[in-house]
């Protein structure tokens, strides 16, 4: 069953309301957000009550630094279907607004957990800030929920035995030095691009490897270079691929695309959603000397991808 998701926190029907409830960005939901997700669905289980997440569109920070470069590791629906396999029932996505951003933390506390949603618990991670000016702590959260009449949980800071941060900054600092491997420990799967199939130069038709071409919005820019991909097409299908993530220094663009070449495959994917796993890079951008060179390292980086793809485990 998938993950509903819930705009808004005012006038909710009954059945919108009476959860038990992560609270956070959960920007990733990587095993440290997992963990408070867990605390949750134990109190759910404990009450009766449906399992939610509560996190906030736009994230945040975007919010307060609108000019502060690319972060996100996923859309609101990779959220959603990242949230399913752990039973969650509903991702409420509060507005973050300027009426969000001024709420002071007894009033988000009243206002938007209690009456709005009607939480009958709430999960937080020992980080955990809220109300203007991040006044918010889980200390307060539990305060509050006594006199409102909903439980709190705090969730201790989680690493790995080998001492693996597990934090979405932890990510990016992964993608950053496109080390696919440890963002993959952290998140508990690869970490994945997902957007709408748009039209390139159409230049690789022309030597044999057509791309799909998704532009990176306000994903984190991991490191520039060729990756072993593996690709979701709506239909279901998963398609292994090789790919390109920057700018093309031969063919400059304005703005970093992922150009997926997906192998053995051969259709019309213009408009439609591909979401598409970054599991290893191969290598960086380069240029090359004209379009046979070109197509020589691209069959060198195909044939790298499928070696590569061979010994990793699908999901």
């Amino acid at each position: 069953m998938s993950v509903s998701i819930v705009t808004g926190w005012q006038g909710l029907p009954p059945e919108h309301q009476g959860a038990a409830a992560a609270l956070g960005a959960f920007d990733g939901v990587h095993r440290g957000h997992q963990a408070v997700i867990a605390a949750a669905r134990d109190a759910a289980r404990r009450l009766d009550a449906p399992l939610a997440v509560v996190s906030f569109e736009p994230h945040p920070r975007r919010w307060f630094q609108p000019g502060a470069a690319p972060f996100r590791l996923m859309t609101p629906a990779q959220m959603a279907r990242a949230l399913e396999p752990l039973g969650v029932d509903r991702l409420h996505l509060l507005p973050f607004d300027a009426d969000m951003a001024a709420m002071s933390d007894e009033t988000f506390a009243h206002d938007v957990l209690s009456a709005g949603l009607g939480l009958k618990h709430a999960a937080v991670g020992f980080d955990f800030t809220y109300g203007k000016g991040r006044t918010g702590s889980p200390d307060g959260l539990a305060r509050a929920g006594r006199d409102l009449g909903f439980s709190v949980s705090v969730t201790d800071r989680v690493d790995d035995p080998d001492g693996l941060k597990l934090s979405s900054s932890a990510v990016r600092e992964a993608l950053a030095a496109g080390d696919m491997d440890r963002a993959a420990r952290i998140l508990g799967r690869p970490f994945a691009l997902e957007g709408e199939v748009i039209h390139g130069d159409k230049r690789g038709r022309t030597i044999g490897v057509p791309t799909a071409n998704v532009a990176l919005g306000d994903y984190m820019r991991p490191a520039y270079g060729v990756y072993a991909t593996r690709s979701r097409l709506p239909d279901g299908r998963v398609i292994d691929g090789v790919a390109n993530l920057g700018v093309r220094p031969m063919f400059e663009t304005a703005d970093p695309l992922l150009e997926v070449w997906l192998f053995d495959f051969a259709g019309d994917l213009y408009g439609q959603t591909l979401e598409t796993d970054l599991v290893a890079r191969l290598r960086g951008e380069m240029k090359l000397d004209g379009l046979e060179a070109l197509k020589t390292q691209i069959d060198a980086d195909a044939a790298a991808a499928r070696v590569v793809l061979g010994q990793k485990a699908f999901r």
